[in-house]
């Protein structure tokens, strides 16, 4: 009983991993109108705010998670705990758009590295099966918490103006990135105080150079996307793309030759053997291109083209949320009985949310009564379709294959997002130019969500074409 209480404590406090990495993601979408203000930041600079962060996850998730085995994974815990506060810190204080955006890249690296050691703990922690599974559901549901407690700071703490003389130059949007600090210190102290270091599994040596050449190619794909449509498409951004696809060959050509060699390798290509996990990742590519692009254009189509408040932008948001956690629950009972039907009609429900979307925004006079439904309607969609298409992607894989399957996954997962925030971004401010209207933030909206739609047709394609009940493995 006493075990099983300390257990519980250790969860609670490695649940501020999931936490802290997941508020940082969407806390930031509603108040990007107000850093662009405040900072004199360009289109370019505020998607990077929040790609910058979600590149630094996505390139160095897979390292992150082999350091712990390497290096111990208390000591990696509590330093990218450390390296998380400091950077939340940076980010509060940054003076200009590039210490903002070198503040969140940090970020996103001290989060690639936290997380992955929370769940190795919980592996640890809980072997039987039901109470992982217990364990897991919790971390999962304080994640869920923290996009909607996210989105509704993102939109409070911009609008928060100090009368104090001491702390009247302090602009309220700094306060999403400074709550942290606290918090971060809380964490590294519980974890220092409770976390016991495990043993130490030091097998080969880090894959140098296929960290190199993934985080290359990552780079040379986004990068240009979100910087090279705002300068005008300049030579070198052309080529960082093409090489960007060069470098993506070159990488799966440097795992094949070392998996032939039996050097440990950042992706285990056996993994591609499992048609559930191929078609898997594909469908996480186009539903996450959609999934967080939509709060970049929404927010500030609601902000800077129908002139809502930062605070009432926030709590539509967690409107959206709300339905999020509805369509979660609601899910797991009907998944079990009608299978991926249930995720095929949830998609459908987000792409005719989206197109409501339009008309509602595109009224000469906006029905602000009707948008609470309506972002509910698109959470309800997200709730269904977010937590169960990993569960499709893996829900064959072997053991052995777990850690790396769940790695890829997650790699592709926050690469996608960006992605999305750099093609759907680029879209939107595209239509837009110094002084728009209203007029072009609709068309831009349009333009923007229609990329959306598309990505959700994708993942239609291959939930289609995903077996169900058949073989997940290719003979």
């Amino acid at each position: 009983m006493i075990k099983q209480i300390n257990n519980k404590r250790i969860l609670s406090i490695l649940s501020a991993a999931a936490f802290l990495s997941v508020l940082d993601i969407f806390i930031v979408n509603v108040a990007l109108p107000t850093i662009k203000k405040d900072l004199h930041a360009t289109d370019a600079d505020i998607q990077l705010v929040i790609a910058g962060y979600l590149l630094g996850y996505a390139v160095f998730l897979i390292t992150g998670a082999r350091a712990g085995d390497y290096y111990g994974r208390k000591k990696v815990y509590v330093i990218s705990m450390c390296c998380f506060t400091l950077a939340s810190l940076l980010c509060g204080i940054a003076q200009t758009p590039l210490q903002l955006n070198a503040g969140r890249a940090l970020q996103g690296v001290s989060a690639a590295f936290m997380v992955p050691q929370s769940l190795a703990y919980i592996q640890m922690l809980f072997p039987d099966q039901s109470a992982r599974a217990r364990a897991l559901g919790f971390y999962g549901s304080v994640a869920g918490v923290a996009s909607v407690i996210g989105q509704f700071l993102g939109g409070f703490l911009p609008d928060i103006h100090f009368s104090n003389e001491l702390f009247s130059h302090l602009d309220g949007w700094r306060l999403i990135f400074l709550i942290n600090v606290p918090l971060g210190i809380v964490a590294v102290y519980n974890a220092c105080q409770h976390l016991k270091e495990h043993k130490l599994l030091k097998t080969g040596s880090f894959d140098v150079s296929g960290v190199v050449l993934g985080s290359m190619a990552l780079l040379g794909l986004i990068y240009p996307l979100i910087r090279g449509r705002e300068l005008g498409w300049p030579l070198w951004s052309l080529v960082l793309l093409g090489s960007s696809f060069l470098l993506l060959y070159l990488f799966v050509k440097n795992q094949q030759v070392k998996m032939k060699r039996g050097v440990p390798v950042l992706i285990d290509f056996k993994l591609f053997y499992y048609a559930d996990f191929r078609i898997g990742l594909f469908i996480a590519l186009f539903y996450f291109i959609a999934q967080d692009s939509y709060f970049l254009i929404t927010g500030l189509m609601l902000q800077d083209g129908l002139h809502v408040s930062s605070s009432e932008t926030g709590l539509l948001f967690v409107f959206q949320g709300l339905g999020y956690v509805l369509g979660a629950v609601g899910s797991l009972v009907l998944i079990k009985k009608y299978g991926k039907k249930v995720i095929q009609m949830a998609v459908l429900l987000m792409m005719v949310s989206l197109l409501l979307h339009v008309f509602l925004f595109s009224a000469a006079k906006v029905d602000w009564y009707l948008s609470y439904p309506l972002l509910l309607m698109y959470g309800v969609g997200c709730g269904a379709v977010l937590p169960s298409i990993m569960s499709l992607a893996l829900q064959r894989i072997p053991a052995d294959l777990a850690g790396s399957a769940s790695g890829l996954y997650s790699t592709i997962q926050q690469a996608a997002v960006a992605l999305g925030i750099g093609l759907t971004g680029g879209v939107f401010f595209s239509f837009l130019s110094e002084g728009a209207s209203k007029t072009d933030f609709v068309n831009a909206y349009m333009g923007a969500t229609a990329l959306n739609v598309l990505a959700l047709i994708g993942v239609l394609f291959f939930l289609y074409r995903l077996p169900e009940g058949g073989k997940g493995e290719d003979a």
